[in-house]
């Protein structure tokens, strides 16, 4: 089977009253690119697995997965990252609340070649008061201590170089991360704007204690990591002749 240029992902817990349209809004999207659709259904309970069984059966883009229990968002990203084909990784929610049409602006940024991750910046939040105040502490802490140049790292909308992807190390919350991640192994990150929608259907599993403090205790492990890196760290290699020997190298002469 053709690896396809784009794999897409959508982590999701019953968002079943979201995900047919958010489906439909990206075979809209994408429909000029070669592309598959991994949704990993993080133990909902809403009936979502069913939903995307019979979708399945109809698309052959579409790749659900599923979780029996809930393990986090970073977790079925990490899983869907190492199952995906395509060059490049696509992340957004499935709560809806990313656009798809965004989509093909931040693949084309990053298929010029220049980056490793592209990253959506919602320039109007269409939020609770909570979730506003708590991104809004959280990215400014984020950013003055990692200094990872990246507004608004908690958009869902990312598009990722999968090899680039499969090197970073695994930890849950590692998606608000990701940023600062690939700039430790010597990666570009650029941000482009991204619009943001009220949610549809269902309701947030994020509050402040999973979403703020939580955070904050993580940077403090990224920091460390970041401090410990060495790369990008140039590796020269000698020359074929030399790699060769002496005997292979009078033999080509002759």
């Amino acid at each position: 089977m053709t690896a396809p240029q784009i794999s897409v992902i959508i982590p999701a817990r019953d968002e079943s009253g979201n995900l047919p349209s958010l489906l439909d809004e990206i075979a809209d999207a994408l429909a000029a690119l070669d592309h598959e659709v991994l949704v990993v259904d993080d133990g909902s309970r809403d009936g979502s697995w069913a939903l995307l069984e019979a979708r399945a059966a109809e698309d052959a883009r579409l790749r659900p997965l599923r979780h029996i229990e809930s393990a986090g968002q970073s977790t079925a990203v990490w899983q869907a990252g190492h199952a995906a084909r395509g060059e490049w990784l696509a992340t957004l929610d499935g709560d809806g609340q990313n656009d798809p049409a965004d989509l093909p602006a931040l693949i084309g940024r990053a298929c010029q070649g220049d980056v490793t991750l592209v990253s959506g910046h919602r320039t109007r939040r269409h939020d609770d008061w909570l979730k506003r105040v708590s991104s809004w502490v959280a990215n400014g802490v984020r950013a003055r201590l990692l200094k990872d140049a990246t507004p608004d790292t908690g958009c869902g909308l990312k598009v990722i170089r999968r090899e680039a992807f499969l090197r970073l190390p695994y930890f849950d919350h590692m998606h608000r991360f990701l940023p600062a991640l690939i700039q430790a192994q010597g990666g570009r990150c650029v941000s482009l704007p991204v619009s943001h929608r009220p949610r549809g259907a269902g309701r947030s599993h994020y509050g402040l204690h999973n979403r703020l403090w939580a955070g904050l205790v993580d940077m403090v492990g990224v920091m460390w990591l970041r401090h410990r890196s060495r790369l990008p760290a140039p590796l020269e290699a000698p020359h074929r002749e030399t790699l060769a020997g002496p005997a292979e190298a009078a033999r080509s002469e002759t």
